[in-house]
């Protein structure tokens, strides 16, 4: 799990906007959940700030400022200049109010640090050692060359950013003092913890939660009596080049941002195409007033910079420079296993893709190409199942051979009541060659539609419905399902014909069955009555004898 950007798991859609977004694809997709992958990632916060279902946050460090404060220590704030572009301020003065009213001992400007990197920058540049140079301000482009572009590293700045500058300042002026960077970077968390300058560092949406519980409202009008200063330039697109001395050089000075630009530049100077250059690169599109935690991805982001242009100038901070600027930034990598051809192909072919042309490069995985998803698959970084063209076929072809498989007629109906779409089973029941024989074209070509505006009507399906279709000499057995939110019509016919001429065999066998009963029964009553009648008439004969016996024997 990532230390500084955490994962709301129940928030997560699947939806694969952070991996088209991340620059690195540095996001594992595994269990239906998006998860970072620490190693690979350069915080630049693009997850954070294109997930469309908040399923990404920052980690919170308030908690530890606070008990900072509570212990009693002096803890001194250092604010990056990019701050007059997310609050409604003209001048400092009124957010060092505000920090104060939180418990902070202090709060200086971070443009003070600035003002320490680029003197350090133009003295690299006066050396006459180096032919390129990249700033070293932004963590993530740092991290970006660190892990993916170990050849630029000797082209990189050892010169500690303007954050960690500044807060060397502040314990080499305040032995004991804690000191808090507060910007719109979630990198210079990881920033903070490397190298230890810096013992905490917030972001301004933290920030500004905590002036909200608090009941802090930073608010004032301009009080400052002094010159704008140079090294509040830096937070805007060529600002580190703008604070700099730049006349007479032979320099050639160039501003880069967003990672995928400083990407394309970062490979350009591999190339060995560039001599003598000083390249400013910025993670985000317009530099630090575009951060990742700045409140304006949702304001105009050309006002902020209007505010900071009018909040910078020509003057230039007084500082001690520090005994030392150096900062190491190592080799790091990112131990990525890179799968052989065969394995591509291997996993293309399970996508269903087998030759280049099957290969859209769509992009709804969130990978650019095929390639690089089956790659990421290999990698275990995303499965199959993230290719959405593989999934429509595969759904299509299922559904298609479930539909065209079943024995019962199944075809669709638009408002309209004309037939869209209908199986084998429906052209054989209704003695279609084909189905473009009827597709198109009204219901009422073959039934009566007055069931199907029935259902539409009243919205209540009709279920196994027995119809006897005389031009067809079928039985069947209908339902119709009306879907309002695609507003077709569905109809499931099944053949009972053979069924209901067994019914008919059937009642059929049952009435010659009663019938011949009702004959056996009738001659049975005959037969009784003769029978009865004979014993009748026998019985009053003997009578008759007997009696003339019994009175001859009297006699």
């Amino acid at each position: 799990m990532n230390k500084f950007l955490q994962l709301k798991k129940s928030n997560c859609k699947n939806c694969y906007k952070c991996i088209r977004n991340c620059p690195v694809k540095s996001i594992k997709f595994a269990d239906g959940q998006a998860n970072i992958i620490p190693d690979e990632c350069i915080l630049c916060g693009r997850c954070f700030v294109n997930c469309p279902q908040d399923a990404k946050q920052i980690r919170d460090d308030v908690p530890r400022v606070k008990e900072m404060i509570a212990s009693g220590k002096k803890v001194i704030a250092s604010v990056a200049p990019s701050f007059i572009a997310e609050f409604p301020l003209m001048d400092f003065a009124a957010m060092k109010d505000a920090l104060l009213k939180l418990g902070f001992a202090d709060a200086q400007e971070t443009a003070i640090g600035a003002t320490i990197v680029k003197t350090e920058y133009e003295k690299m540049i006066a050396s006459g050692k180096h032919d390129v140079i990249i700033s070293s301000c932004c963590h993530s482009v740092n991290a970006l060359i660190q892990k993916y572009y170990p050849s630029v590293l000797p082209y990189l700045a050892d010169v500690l950013s303007p954050m960690l500058a500044h807060c060397r300042v502040i314990k080499e002026e305040n032995p004991g003092a804690c000191a808090v960077f507060i910007g719109p970077c979630i990198s210079k968390k990881e920033e903070a913890e490397l190298y230890g300058e810096c013992d905490v560092a917030l972001t301004y949406e933290e920030l500004e939660a905590w002036m909200n519980e608090a009941g802090v409202v930073p608010a004032g009008d301009s009080t400052e009596p002094d010159e704008g200063k140079r090294g509040r330039f830096f937070p805007i697109k060529g600002g580190i080049i703008k604070s700099m001395h730049t006349e007479n050089t032979g320099f050639t000075y160039l501003a880069v941002d967003g990672v995928q630009n400083c990407i394309a530049a970062i490979k350009e100077i591999e190339s060995g195409a560039l001599k003598n250059c000083f390249i400013e690169m910025n993670a985000c599109e317009g530099a630090c007033i575009n951060g990742p935690a700045i409140s304006h991805h949702h304001k105009p982001l050309l006002s902020g910079e209007v505010k900071v242009v009018a909040f910078a100038g020509d003057d230039e901070f007084r500082v001690a420079m520090p005994i030392d600027t150096f900062k190491n930034i190592p080799y790091i990598g990112t131990h990525e296993k890179i799968p052989g051809e065969a394995a591509i192909k291997e996993i293309l072919a399970k996508m269903g893709k087998t030759s280049p042309e099957q290969e859209l490069n769509c992009g709804s995985c969130g990978y650019p190409t095929c390639r690089e998803k089956a790659i990421a698959v290999y990698q275990g970084k995303a499965d199959l199942s993230m290719c959405l063209p593989f999934l429509k076929e595969k759904a299509e072809t299922f559904s298609g051979y479930v539909i065209n498989n079943t024995p019962n007629a199944i075809f669709v109906l638009d408002e309209n009541l004309c037939v869209q779409q209908i199986n084998k089973a429906g052209c054989a029941l209704f003695n279609l060659k084909t189905p473009s024989d009827i597709l198109g074209s009204p219901i009422v070509r073959l039934l009566n539609p007055a069931d199907y505006l029935g259902v539409m009507t009243s919205g209540v399906p009709i279920k196994e419905k027995k119809h006897y279709l005389a031009e067809y000499k079928k039985y069947v057995a209908e339902t119709i399902v009306y879907d309002h939110e695609y507003h077709i019509v569905f109809s499931i016919m099944r053949d009972i014909t053979s069924e209901e001429e067994r019914q008919s065999e059937r009642s059929e066998l049952c009435n010659k069955t009663v019938a011949i009963t009702n004959e056996v029964i009738e001659k049975q009553m005959r037969v009784v009555q003769e029978i009865a009648s004979l014993l009748g008439e026998t019985t009053a004969e003997t009578k008759i004898a007997l009696t003339q016996l019994k009175d001859a024997l009297q006699k």
